[in-house]
């Protein structure tokens, strides 16, 4: 492991065509390794967001065909930074895809792959309403990486709102927390903040989130505010809500601070299960 490092997370507004949108990032990272970015994270959904179902479908592509994987890697290769291609859409059927996330290192090298495991079912106010589990098949296993600073756990968007994944990544070594969403403009004012920061508090782990923004062709609207969260809770950068790039400094040293003052990480118990609940004489499950 190596000392302090600078991480960016570039904030896009993709749109429903995938080589528009790999011709746009790619400008975007460059940006960021001008900037002197040696970790550069790219959101969800990164080469299309595109919310119809039957149209996702046509146009998804397998990850032989897709021309952003080798897009990615020559970039990765360009710069010499590590990228972090928050996801793209993987065509595994005519009616099945994956939601993947790719770690690549500053050689063009696939370090790792991760699979979104827990899917967007959701009904908001307003009828905005969303079915994930339709067309994406989730990952079944949790994924931890080598950087040359430290590993990272990779998650994607709505895994955020499962702590007990994250815990599980800081238990087994991570230092840095990886979150490319498209969070919707809804939920995003609603939980954002609150959820990024309290899953680097319970881990004593540093949160890379880069994001979606804006109002997207297919209709959708992405709350954007990419942030970078210290291990104690504070936010070290925050993107706003229009196309940008934001750096911080990353200490990996930090993480370990924020775990030797509150080490939690070590401090589970076992517990029963909470069982049936007794109501004025009754049980939960009856009489």
């Amino acid at each position: 492991m190596t000392g302090s490092f600078k991480v960016a997370c570039v904030q896009t507004n993709s749109g429903c065509e995938i080589q528009p949108n790999i011709e746009a990032v790619s400008g975007l990272v460059r940006q960021a390794r001008a900037k002197g970015a040696d970790l550069i994270t790219l959101p969800e959904c990164v080469t299309m967001v595109e919310r119809r179902r039957r149209r996702l479908l046509e146009k998804a592509l397998t990850e032989a065909e897709h021309p952003g994987l080798p897009a990615f890697r020559q970039l990765a290769r360009e710069t010499g930074a590590w990228l972090l291609v928050g996801s793209m859409t993987i065509k595994l059927s005519a009616d099945q895809v994956a939601n993947r996330s790719y770690l690549l290192d500053g050689e063009g090298g696939i370090v790792a792959r991760y699979d979104k495991i827990h899917m967007f079912d959701v009904d908001l106010a307003g009828g905005e309403s969303y079915r994930e589990s339709a067309y994406v098949r989730p990952g079944a296993r949790a994924q931890l990486a080598a950087t040359p600073w430290g590993l990272i756990g990779m998650t994607v968007c709505y895994d955020l709102r499962f702590a007990h994944l994250y815990r599980a990544l800081a238990q087994a070594g991570a230092s840095f927390l990886a979150v490319p969403a498209a969070f919707t403009a809804v939920t995003g004012r609603a939980h954002w903040h609150v959820l990024l920061r309290a899953r680097a508090i319970e881990t004593g782990c540093f949160v890379f989130a880069p994001a979606q923004c804006g109002e997207h062709e297919d209709g959708r609207t992405t709350y954007g505010h990419s942030l970078i969260v210290s291990p104690w809770g504070e936010v070290l950068a925050d993107g706003g809500e229009e196309v940008t790039i934001v750096t911080a400094e990353i200490d990996p040293a930090k993480a370990e601070e924020a775990r030797r003052m509150i080490p939690a990480l070590g401090h589970d118990r076992g517990f029963s299960d909470p069982g049936p609940v007794a109501v004025e004489g009754r049980t939960a499950e009856g009489e």
